[in-house]
């Protein structure tokens, strides 16, 4: 009985030990595999911030360049004279690099405001269409310039929404920019507004251009971050467009999707509710049955 009793002791001491030892093998095993997760997340992070710090010198010094320049040479007017051609055309060209330069620090205080949760809106009843019928036409130019046709087509039965008519305006804009952005030359940019049954309002941006695959998205829908991060980008940006348009669309309590096939085009769906919260899978439907301007399913 007294050998049995000791061998059952030490039976129990050796699983003690070994319950000990597995436990500290597995608490070592979840911390080292929590460090790599931080490394990575750490280094993607930096990764992202110097390839947006990269980005941004460029797209700062790149207007503030051409002002400098050719305010340079309208200055010194007086010391080699300017035909009155060149002098309206320099002047054109600092305008153009200005607003440029303005939108670049604007979509940086934008996306700083949204982050730091101090972003508000202006609500009140406005009509989507009225928004879109004084924002799309102003891209014509864009369109024509780039080769690319741009079309709307806005559902005569849209009821006022309740939001802030200068955000919206901001959403449409950063939208239709893309598309026209990223569709080559003798492409096709698409933008419908449709009425939901729920009462709310729905509109979606088709273009046949380069397309993201869907890791592209999700980088594309990043703050900071972008598809193509390199100085030899095909398209220059400061990669807040999306961003920016999916936080507005979400204060506003609505919903903004993105469907793409690469090389084939992209569409962006933005479901804006009336006074109260309409169906996201209604306003899904309506809006993303077509696909991108004939192209992408």
């Amino acid at each position: 009985m007294l050998n049995g009793a000791i061998g059952f002791s030490k039976s129990n001491g050796l699983m003690s030990e070994y319950s000990s030892l597995l436990g500290d093998a597995i608490l070592r095993h979840r911390a080292r595999v929590a460090e790599h997760a931080a490394r990575i997340e750490s280094e993607l992070a930096n990764k992202v911030k110097s390839e947006f710090i990269a980005n941004m010198s460029h797209e700062l010094r790149t207007p503030l360049n051409t002002v400098i320049g050719f305010s340079k040479l309208i200055a010194e007017h007086q010391r080699r004279r300017l035909p009155d051609q060149e002098i309206v055309e320099y002047a054109n060209l600092i305008h153009d690099a200005a607003g440029h330069l303005l939108a670049v620090i604007n979509d940086i205080l934008d996306i700083s405001k949204i982050q730091s949760g101090k972003y508000t809106l202006d609500s009140r009843d406005l009509s989507l269409g009225e928004v879109l019928e004084a924002a799309i036409p102003g891209f014509q130019l864009a369109a024509k310039e780039a080769g690319v046709r741009l079309e709307y087509r806005i559902d005569p039965a849209l009821q006022p929404i309740r939001g802030d008519a200068v955000k919206v305006r901001q959403i449409i804009t950063n939208l239709v920019s893309n598309a026209l952005k990223f569709t080559q030359e003798g492409g096709r940019v698409m933008v419908e507004a449709v009425r939901l049954a729920a009462g709310g309002a729905a509109f979606v941006v088709r273009d046949t251009g380069i397309g993201m695959t869907e890791d592209e998205i999700r980088i594309a829908l990043t703050p900071f971050g972008q598809v193509d991060g390199t100085r030899s980008r095909w398209r220059e940006g400061t990669g807040l467009g999306l961003p920016i348009a999916k936080a507005l669309v979400e204060l506003h309590g609505g919903r903004l999707e993105i469907r793409s096939i690469k090389s084939k085009g992209t569409e962006v769906a933005v479901i804006l509710p009336a006074r109260h919260q309409v169906s996201i899978a209604e306003g899904r439907d309506a809006v993303l049955g077509a696909g991108p301007a004939g192209a992408v399913r």
